[in-house]
């Protein structure tokens, strides 16, 4: 963002651009087109709404039990062998990381497909401590290779087409250009082999984590993410504190729900059950196991029993494939870790309504996002709750979620004051609007923005109530 725009006027500025890209538009909805596609597939042969209706409530179960979830988690964790720490923000889980690190004088990290450590902007804060994050998903490789930031929570390099991938990995890494996608696949492959192989540190994300068992379960298909909690000596997990889910059973319609909703498929190629380190006579797996557990504005959520429902999320991303919205204008337009429907009700708890002012208004609230939803999120409900929360920033209406009032305007709460002053007095209200109509080429034809590719409505020459009074009497109603 420029020194000189704020947060508003750089989210315009970044919708425009993406929606005049003719290769972002055609990248996006070609992506959301299959996507679409393979979900209704995958679940042509269930009966989905059952499934949903269990995934949310055991998604529920777990928030309204978290605190004593967390507890249990950490205590059987610590059972099997995992040290866990806690993080209140994001620059204390930071720190516990590189703390870490440095205790085993790492300088080579490589890391697993993770967003809670986006939120964090991990691999930058380790970079600045002089230790090298390396990401080894794919889609997470090439981005990081262009420098950029991911435009999708599962698949962070939707906006780049082969031959533009091509062209990245030929310019980084020295591959033939090529259309090729098991070509340049391998390649990738063969360039990340070695640095797991030299890697002093594996960090990763969790998708469930079982407070019965201490079980982190990570869910993948390049097998990427096994290779970096077992081949590193050290295995880092780092997580948002509602990722916890109750019992192991638990896990098993997440999974379901999960998969067909973020690629289509019935199960991904690899589910990792990290339940501790390497034990005495085993070949393979990390010598220590760390648990990150990161709050960084979740207990303010929680706090709210509607907005409550923003933390079920299972990170499936389907909100973002069906979403009308984020289709023309991709991740990086909306400028924050989490883009689409979801990041529109996440990122003003985790940022603040300051910086995410715009994000809660940049729906059609055409409800595709609620429709979709595997664990049914009132994604259209919450965006309006925030919207109000934006405006609403007096004494009557405290609100919840920080920088609450932001959007209110003296101007604004006037007009609505008068209207409302008006519509108490009936003589007032008659004798305004016959005024109104009386002088209606008074009215602008330009009312800012709206009109810009729009045309103004105009004011009647007559009022509704004259109209029903001319017919009520037998006049001409005209």
């Amino acid at each position: 963002m420029s020194a000189t725009q704020t947060p508003v006027q750089a989210f315009h500025r970044r919708v425009h651009d993406a929606i005049h890209d003719a290769r972002i538009r055609a990248n996006f909805r070609s992506a959301m087109d299959g996507l679409m596609s393979k979900r209704r597939t995958a679940f042509a042969d269930w009966d989905l709404e059952r499934l949903r209706e269990l995934g949310a409530a055991i998604r529920q179960r777990a928030l309204t039990r978290l605190p004593d979830l967390l507890e249990e988690l950490e205590r059987n964790c610590q059972a099997n062998g995992i040290r866990v720490h806690w993080a209140e923000t994001d620059e204390e889980a930071c720190h516990i990381i590189l703390d870490i690190c440095r205790a085993h004088d790492a300088r080579q990290v490589i890391k697993g497909k993770s967003m809670v450590s986006e939120e964090m902007e991990l691999n930058h804060f380790l970079q600045q401590h002089g230790i090298q994050a390396l990401e080894s998903d794919l889609g997470e490789y090439i981005v990081q290779l262009a420098g950029e930031t991911p435009s999708h929570i599962i698949m962070p390099a939707i906006h780049k087409n082969t031959g533009e991938i091509s062209e990245l990995m030929h310019e980084k890494t020295g591959t033939e250009p090529s259309r090729d996608v098991d070509y340049l696949t391998a390649a990738a492959r063969s360039q990340l082999r070695e640095r797991f192989m030299q890697a002093d540190v594996g960090i990763s994300g969790v998708n469930f984590a079982v407070a019965e068992t201490g079980t982190l379960c990570l869910v993948e298909n390049e097998g990427n993410g096994r290779l970096t909690t077992t081949v590193p000596p050290v295995h880092i997990a780092v997580t948002g504190i509602e990722k916890v889910v109750e019992r192991l059973e638990d896990v098993a319609p997440l999974l379901s729900l999960l998969t067909r909703s973020a690629t289509g498929q019935h199960i991904t190629t690899y589910f990792n059950m990290i339940s501790g380190p390497r034990r005495d006579g085993e070949l393979d797996g990390p010598q220590e196991v760390h648990l990150v557990l990161v709050d960084s504005g979740r207990s303010g959520i929680y706090q709210d029993d509607e907005l409550l429902e923003t933390l079920r999320c299972i990170r499936c991303g389907a909100c973002m494939n069906h979403c009308p919205v984020y289709t023309r204008v991709g991740g990086h337009a909306y400028g924050t870790t989490y883009p689409g429907p979801i990041g529109k009700i996440l990122m003003p708890h985790l940022l603040g309504l300051e910086a995410t002012s715009e994000l809660p208004s940049a729906s059609t609230l055409c409800g595709a996002c609620g429709d979709v939803c595997p664990v049914k999120i009132p994604i259209p409900r919450l965006l309006v709750r925030l919207r109000r929360e934006a405006v609403e920033g007096d004494g009557q209406h405290p609100g919840m979620v920080a920088g609450h009032g932001v959007k209110r305007r003296r101007w604004e709460v006037a007009i609505w004051r008068l209207w409302s002053w008006l519509h108490a007095r009936p003589g007032l209200y008659r004798a305004g609007i016959a005024a109104a109509t009386r002088f209606r080429w008074l009215q602008p034809r330009r009312l800012g923005a709206w009109t810009r590719y729009r045309t103004a409505p105009r004011l009647a020459p007559r009022s509704l109530h004259a109209l029903m009074k001319a017919r009520a009497s037998g006049g001409n109603p005209r």
